[in-house]
Formats: C-alpha cells, structure tokens, sequence
C-alpha cells in the first residue's frame, strides 16, 4: 500500500465523518487509481452537474434561493419541529383548494446539498399537489447533521422506528397532518438519492402511517450501516442479506446510467417492498414525449390495481425523471415520477386496523 493511498484513505475517512459523501468518494476514487484527488481537484461540497448527468443533456447543480413557483391562493410556509431527537425546519405546501374528503399528504425527502425549495422546483410538486388538491411538507435536513445536507441513511441510529432521524421525519408528517386535517390513511412519502433512501426507511419503519413510498434514485433498508460502506453499496448494491420490507405499496424510479447510486438499489428496494407477497409481475416499455425509454414492471394481484411499480429509465443519470431545469438534479427529457409517483400514491390508502 503506498504513502498516497494511505494519505487518500485518511482524507477520505475525515470528509466522510464530515458528512462530506460526494468529496470523499472524489478522494477514494483517486487514491483507488494511483492518483489521490488535491483539495483542488475535489469536487465542491455542493455537487457539480457533472456528477448528476442525462447522457448528452447538462443536469442543472443546486442553486441556493431558488424559489419554487406557489399558486394563486395556495399557501408555501416554514415552520420547525423539535423532538427527542432534535429539531428540523420544513417548509409546508397548502393548495388553493382541497380534494373531495379531505387532504391527502405528501412527505417529499431532498436529496444531498438539496433545500427543500429546490427540490419543490425541480420535482414541480407543488404545482401537481395544486391539481390533486394535495398538501406536501418538505423536510430540511441541517448542515449541523450533514455538511452535505444529506439525509444519514446510513447511520442505524435512523433505520428504525421512533430513533434518530426515522423519529424527526414522522413527527413533521404528524405535525402536518394536524395542520391541515389530512384525509385518514391517505399519507405518502417519496424522496431522491439520499432522501429516497430515507423515504425507503420510513415506509418500513411506520407502514401504518404511510399508504405508499416513492423511491428515486435511492437505497433499500439497510444497504449500509456507516458512512464507510454506504460507498460500497452505493457503487455495488448493498452486498448483505436484506430484511424484508413492511409490504407498503412502492414505486421506484432509477436510472440505468446512474453511476453514483447504481441501478441495482432500485431493484433491491423493490424485492425489499415485496415482502414475499404472492404478486403477479408483467413488464412494460414506453417512452416519454421527448423519446427517452424505459422499462416499467409492475407487481400487481390479479385482476388489481399495480401493488409495486420498477421505472428504469434508460439512459438517466443520478437525476430526477421529467423534473424542471428550475431545480437541481432533474432530467426534464424523462417520463415525468412526480407525476407518475402521485397517480401511484392516489391508488392507495393504508388500512384499518380491524
């Protein structure tokens, strides 16, 4: 082992502590190659486009005081929430005019050196939260618990129900859903990357107050257990026997280009979410309006509405599908997920108990 992969894995292990995942990977991979990255070559703590990009389409990076477009007579508000755990801010999406029978309730999860303004323009949630007559909370994940802002999914201490970061996230649905007297058993949660991981962890640590999950981009439950083998299984899959899931319905969107979280994730959190049920599976092909395929498959019980649905989105990169150029991180050439994740959650509701 040479003097320069010892000094790149030293380097990479105190960004990582930092929670600096992007600039340690810059960092590890040099070192892997015989060329250890200088804090010159690393990439800036907020990701560069070229990390997150549609072959042959540039991936708009996160812009700081991006202010995502609000609905005449529709209400987009900060408020904080604290916890045993701590205390996050949110940022909290009322539409003009509720659906029939109440609200339903969307926790959208940003990805790292994401806000949640930016992740609102670039999803364009709020716009289709205004068509459904849904409401939408953001969460915001600190720079005090991720340099990054990335949300820790690799940490056990949020893979669990009532800990860590699992806690803070429910305790914001719960307190939105006081506020806006959300439609009962009508609570979904989505996110990207890091955010789509967490949105994996919530539906299995709280299936009864989360009718359906939304995953792009992201991890299953339990890929990794620290920072450190969070890069493994980001570049690899996760490479340990995974738990089941809680069975909540699941959609997944992944790209087939995605070199930062490799596409297998996405099959994982989807063989996660099955939990064994008997499903039957058909597999379909399309492609958007701009002419970018994909491969959707479908596990459904026969003759029923799709249980889990598995968007490949060929070609894409670590980016949203069908986002706008207003946000970070959106390939705006792909089938639409914001669109296609709420006809997904609208189908489902939790049940219950009897």
């Amino acid at each position: 082992m040479t003097l320069r992969f010892k000094s790149g894995m030293a380097e990479a292990t105190r960004l990582t502590r930092q929670g600096r995942l992007s600039e340690a990977l810059a960092v590890l991979r040099g070192a892997l190659s015989g060329t250890a990255a200088s804090s010159a070559d690393r990439p800036a703590e907020r990701a560069p486009a070229s990390r997150f990009r549609f072959p042959g389409r540039p991936v708009t990076p996160a812009r700081p005081g991006v202010i995502p477009p609000v609905p005449e007579g529709a209400r987009f508000e900060t408020r904080s929430f604290t916890g045993p755990s701590g205390t996050r801010t949110y940022r909290l999406f009322v539409p003009s005019r509720p659906a029939p029978g109440g609200l339903p309730l969307l926790v959208m999860l940003h990805g790292c050196t994401q806000t949640p303004d930016d992740f609102a323009a670039g999803t364009c949630m709020n716009l289709l939260a205004e068509e459904h007559g849904l409401a939408v909370v953001y969460p915001a994940q600190s720079d005090a618990a991720n340099a990054s802002l990335c949300w820790n999914w690799f940490n056990t201490g949020n893979q669990a129900r009532d800990r860590g970061e699992a806690a803070l996230i429910a305790g914001i649905a719960r307190a939105a859903m006081a506020e806006v007297a959300a439609a009962e058993g009508r609570v979904y949660v989505a996110g990207l990357s890091a955010g789509g991981a967490a949105a994996a962890i919530m539906a299995t640590a709280y299936p009864d107050l989360f009718a359906a999950a939304g995953v792009h981009s992201g991890l299953p439950v339990g890929a990794a257990r620290t920072m450190t083998n969070a890069f493994s299984a980001m570049k690899k899959g996760a490479g340990i026997s995974l738990k089941p899931g809680a069975g909540v319905p699941t959609i997944v969107f992944h790209g087939d280009a995605d070199s930062t979280v490799v596409p297998v994730n996405g099959a994982q959190v989807i063989d996660q979410a099955l939990a064994g049920e008997p499903l039957e599976t058909r597999v379909e092909h399309g492609s958007s309006a701009s002419g970018v395929s994909f491969t959707r498959t479908i596990h459904a019980a026969p003759g029923a509405s799709p249980r889990h649905e598995h968007w490949l989105v060929h070609g894409l990169g670590h980016a949203w599908s069908g986002g706008s150029a207003d946000g970070s991180y959106t390939a705006p050439q792909g089938p639409d997920a914001s669109r296609e994740m709420l006809r997904f959650f609208l189908s489902h509701r939790t049940l219950k108990p009897e």
